[in-house]
C-alpha cells in the first residue's frame, strides 16, 4: 500500500507555519506498514488542488489530505475533492449538532458559514472531531482511498489516532497486528549506531528497523507484524536483544521519553535532591529539569557562576585551582559540583564549565567541556569535546550532563 500526504493551505507555502502534520502522519503510516513516497503541499486554489489529486492518484493508493475543512471561503478541500470524485456534499447531523452545542456552551452566536464545517462527502465514513468542529472523512472509490483530516495538529492528531488509524485498518482489510517500539540512544552518532547494526538492518524483514536522528540523539523504531500481540511482542523482544548486545551501553529509554524525564523519574523514585553550578550553560540545566512537573521535590536550587569571582566567593573554588588549572578544567568542575552539593545540602551536585565560543578561553579550544558530578560517596569529572554553534555546544553539554547522571543513578 502506497500513500501520498497532501497538505492544503497557502500559509504552508508562505512559510508561516511548518508542515508538521506530514511528519506525524508518515510516522503513523510507517507503523501500519503503509509506504509514503510523496509529500505534497498545495495552496488554497481549487484548480491546483485538482491537479494535485490527479497526480497523486497516478502514484498512490491512499491519499490523505490535511487542512481546508474550515468555515471560510478559502477552505475548499472537501468541495474540490467531492467535485473531482463526482460526489455531493451532504450535511452530517451529528457534526452540526456538535458545532451548535459548542457555540451555545461559549455563549456565542453561530454564524451561518459555520454550518459549512458539518458538510461531508456523501457515502463517506465520518471521522468525529472531539477537539474541534470540522469532522474528518474516509471513503474508498475503486482502487483508491481518500482520507480528509483537519489542519490544526491538536485536532488532526487525536482524530487520526482515535478514528483514522482504525479506518485504514478496517477499510483496507489489514489483518495483521502491527506493533512498534522506539529505543532511544545517547552518546553515539547515527552513522556509528547504524554501522554497529548494519547486518541487522540489511537482513530486516519482520521486524523492520528504522534509525532516526533526533536532537543530539538517535532513535530506532522497531515495527513487527503478527496475527497476535504476543507474537509481535516476541519478535520485537528478539531483535531488541540483538541490538542491545551491540549498542546497549548507549540506550536510555523507550518511546516518547527524554533524558531529563528519565533522570527526574529516578530522582523522584529514590527521594534524591540535586543542585547545579553552571558556568558554561548559564542555568540551562536547571531550566531543563524545572520544566518537568514535580521538579520542586527534586531541584533545591542552582547557581550560575559565570565569572571566576563567583566561582571563588560563592562556590569556594580554590585560588590555586583557578590559577594552576583554570576555570575550564577537570579540577574546577569537581570543586563546583562538590561545593554546590554541600552549600545547598543536596544529595547530588552537578557542574558545567567549558568554552562555548566563539573564542578560546585559557588556551582551550571552543567545544572543550568539563562536567562535574558529585554523589554522596564520590565526585567525578568528565571531559568531552564538542563541535557546532555556541547554542548547540551549550545544549549538548546539558544532554551529556543528564546522560552521565542517569548512568550514575542506574549503577547505584
Amino acid at each position: 500500500m502506497n500513500a501520498e500526504i497532501i497538505a492544503v493551505g497557502s500559509e504552508l507555502l508562505l512559510g508561516q507555519i511548518a508542515n508538521t502534520n506530514a511528519q506525524y502522519l508518515s510516522k503513523q503510516l510507517a507503523e501500519l506498514g503503509v509506504n509514503v513516497y510523496y509529500h505534497t503541499v498545495v495552496g488554497d486554489n481549487a484548480d491546483r488542488l485538482r491537479q494535485s489529486i490527479k497526480l497523486a492518484e497516478s502514484r498512490a493508493d491512499l491519499l490523505i489530505f490535511t487542512g481546508g475543512l474550515g468555515p471560510t471561503k478559502d477552505d475548499l478541500t472537501k468541495e474540490t475533492i467531492a467535485s473531482s470524485l463526482g460526489k455531493k456534499l451532504v450535511m452530517d447531523q451529528e457534526a452540526l449538532e456538535s458545532i451548535e452545542e459548542y457555540f451555545q456552551k461559549v455563549n456565542r452566536v453561530m454564524s451561518e458559514n459555520n454550518k459549512k464545517q458539518a458538510l461531508v462527502i456523501e457515502d463517506c465514513n465520518v471521522l468525529p472531531n472531539r477537539n474541534g468542529m470540522a469532522p474528518g472523512m474516509f471513503l474508498s472509490i475503486g482502487d483508491h482511498h481518500y482520507m480528509l483530516l483537519p489542519g490544526p495538529p491538536k485536532e488532526m492528531q487525536p482524530m487520526f489516532q482515535n478514528f483514522g488509524r482504525q479506518a485504514i485498518l478496517n477499510e483496507l482489510k489489514i489483518q495483521e497486528r502491527i506493533e512498534s517500539r522506539v529505543l532511544r540512544f545517547f552518546g553515539i552518532g547515527e552513522s556509528q549506531l547504524e554501522t554497529e547494526i548494519t547486518d541487522l538492518i540489511d537482513a530486516q524483514s519482520n521486524p523492520t528497523i528504522a534509525p532516526l536522528a533526533g536532537d543530539y540523539e538517535v532513535t530506532l523504531r522497531l515495527t513487527a507484524k503478527h496475527s497476535t500481540l504476543v507474537g509481535a511482542t516476541l519478535l520485537l523482544d528478539k531483535v531488541e536483544k540483538q541490538i542491545m548486545d551491540r549498542v546497549g551501553e548507549f540506550f536510555y529509554g523507550y518511546g516518547e521519553t527524554s533524558l531529563s524525564i528519565e533522570v527526574m523519574s529516578l530522582l523522584q523514585e529514590r527521594g534524591l535532591t540535586i543542585t547545579s553550578a553552571e558556568s558554561l550553560t548559564g542555568g540551562l540545566f536547571s531550566q531543563t529539569l524545572t520544566a518537568i512537573s514535580g521538579a520542586s521535590s527534586v531541584v533545591k536550587g542552582g547557581i550560575v557562576c559565570y565569572s571566576n569571582e563567583i566561582k571563588k566567593l560563592v562556590l569556594n573554588v580554590s585560588q590555586e585551582t583557578l590559577e594552576k588549572d583554570g576555570a575550564v578544567s577537570e579540577q574546577c568542575a569537581r570543586e563546583l559540583a562538590e561545593n554546590s552539593r554541600r552549600l545547598m545540602k543536596t544529595d547530588i551536585g552537578i557542574s558545567f564549565t567549558g568554552v562555548a565560543g566563539p573564542d578560546s578561553i585559557e588556551g582551550k579550544p571552543v567545544g572543550t567541556v568539563f562536567i562535574g558530578l558529585s554523589m554522596p560517596n564520590d565526585t567525578a569529572a568528565f571531559e568531552i569535546k564538542l563541535a557546532g554553534s555556541r547554542i548547540a555546544i551549550r545544549e549538548r553539554s546539558v544532554r551529556y550532563g543528564l546522560y552521565y547522571l542517569l548512568k550514575a543513578l542506574k549503577s547505584e
